[in-house]
């Protein structure tokens, strides 16, 4: 049995993004942040000067164009520019390393690289970004070398026009997590992203009259998206510089955005800071948790502060968010919801076979906003779209309703005693012990019983020391026998580069204690 979600009567026109809100509004603000404000003529006009300078460096359609940025207002005008000029844009996590940065530039074969100052060091480290034929353009340079990202806004536009785009033409390329291995590049053009604009604005109902705040990297897809959807329908469009509490909060108070798109680890992190009160919620309408499974003890927190549940939903870089539980509910805690407008879906088990309801299997998706495949790697993209189909590597159920139940990635399942364990779910027992801050959780190989399940956590400052065997306890009260054997205590948890936690570190770290107890 197939579900679906509401049809799409058409895509959004990406070189026409700003339309709507300059037709309405030309002069109220479109582009936020705590330190910038920009409005739809002055967006419209940047972008166009930033997309002229663009062309006149010697790009030419479908080149990319690189960018290695934190949140801020000009990466939004950037990404505009390389939309008009018919460049593709490439975000690169603000997070990645000079090696990782060498391996997104050579995937993608960029051009140039815009980079924000503070990663210079990082950046000259790199064997690939001072050979592009372009070089890097540096924003927030105060020792004026090289190209400046701010002088090409500085250059005249006159008799610029937004290239014509093709809807197979390339109109970005996003990495992945790299959580199942090597950060792939995520193709979508013209068409693709397009309809991944309009199917986020009709699932969520987003209009004129909201505001939108992405609480996560605009170099992420969730962050990408969110923010062109936002501009696609003319709601303004808040930018947090960054994702903690002195950051949010002021612009929760001085925004009152209507809906929050937001990382669970980030969102945990800001109900438990001690300035947010339920007055700093109250504009909300929507707030929506997304790129992982979102924890019981946050659900809780954010209920009693907000007064209103989080609409846990889910998504992949290469379809954008695929469901929601829809604004007419009904709502049903810890489900991610139902299929968005576009979306076409199937759970099937391990020979293709699709499931009744209420068995698990991994997810297959159909949709008009799936990428074109991954940049440069064909084999990749021929595993994963079959007959049109992306198999998305991920286990849930559905029930009756045509709600699902996200069970965890297959390739990190934990096989005990042949039963399937969902490191998440582990995790989320975890968590619910007070003294608990983050947790991972992996499988280890054993003889006997296939995987054995080990935790990593870190703890809370100031709380209470427990003890190991009080917190295996506690699992245990919860999941029963999927509660962990072991668990180690880690003064940090290891993120990927997207937030999450990284369990291929994790594992790497359990293989290598596994090996250091065998040659004990």
């Amino acid at each position: 049995m197939s579900i679906s979600g509401p049809m799409l009567s058409e895509p959004a026109l990406l070189t026409r993004l700003l339309d709507r809100g300059l037709g309405d509004r030309p002069e109220v603000p479109a582009l936020v942040s705590a330190t910038t404000s920009m409005s739809w003529r002055a967006l419209d006009a940047a972008s166009n000067r930033c997309a002229a300078s663009l062309l006149d460096l010697g790009l030419q359609k479908g080149d990319r164009v690189a960018s290695l940025m934190p949140n801020r207002t000009a990466l939004i005008v950037h990404y505009l520019a390389c939309i008009k000029a018919g460049l593709v844009a490439t975000p690169l996590n603000y997070r990645y390393t000079a090696p990782e940065i060498d391996h997104a530039l050579d995937v993608s074969g960029a051009s140039v690289l815009l980079a924000h100052a503070e990663r210079h060091e990082d950046v000259a480290r790199s064997r690939l970004a001072g050979d592009l034929p372009l070089g890097v353009i540096e924003y927030g340079n105060a020792d004026g070398r090289g190209m400046s990202f701010e002088s090409l806004l500085e250059r005249e536009s006159a008799g610029f026009s937004p290239a014509a785009l093709a809807p197979d033409d390339p109109a970005v390329i996003f990495f992945t997590s790299g959580s199942t291995g090597k950060p792939k590049g995520v193709t979508h053009t013209a068409e693709s992203l397009g309809w991944m604009l309009a199917s986020a604005a009709a699932g969520i109902g987003l209009g004129a009259v909201d505001v939108m705040l992405p609480g996560s990297s605009l170099s992420h897809v969730a962050g990408f998206v969110w923010s062109m959807t936002a501009l696609s329908v003319g709601a303004r469009l808040v930018v947090p510089r960054t994702l903690d509490g002195d950051e949010l909060l002021p612009l929760f108070r001085s925004q009152r955005p209507t809906v929050l798109s937001i990382l669970p680890s980030t969102l945990f992190t800001l109900v438990r800071d001690h300035n947010a009160t339920h007055e700093d919620f109250g504009s909300l309408r929507l707030c929506r948790a997304a790129g992982d499974k979102v924890a019981s003890e946050l659900e809780r927190e954010f209920m009693a502060l907000a007064g209103f549940p989080i609409d846990e939903g889910y998504g992949m870089t290469e379809i954008g968010f695929a469901l929601i539980t829809p604004p007419s509910g009904p709502f049903k805690l810890g489900s991610v919801g139902r299929p968005m407008p576009g979306f076409t879906m199937l759970i099937r088990d391990e020979a293709g076979a699709e499931v009744p309801t209420g068995t698990e299997g991994c997810i297959w998706v159909r949709s008009r906003s799936c990428m074109s495949g991954y940049w440069n790697d064909k084999a990749a993209t021929e595993a994963a779209i079959r007959d049109g189909w992306l198999d998305t590597g991920d286990e849930m159920t559905a029930d009756a309703d045509g709600y699902l139940w996200f069970h965890g990635r297959k390739k990190q399942m934990i096989v005990h005693d042949g039963s399937n364990i969902c490191p998440q779910e582990v995790e989320d027992a975890l968590l619910a012990h007070p003294a608990v801050e983050n947790a991972g959780v992996v499988g280890v190989h054993d003889l006997l019983h296939g995987e054995n399940v080990r935790a990593y956590v870190t703890l809370k400052q100031g709380a209470p020391r427990p003890t190991v065997q009080e917190m295996i306890r506690l699992a245990r009260s919860q999941v029963g026998y999927k509660a962990p054997e072991e668990i180690i205590i880690l003064d940090e948890i290891p993120l990927n580069p997207t937030g999450k936690v990284d369990r291929i570190a994790l594992k790497q770290l359990a293989d290598v204690h596994l090996a250091g107890a065998s040659s004990a």
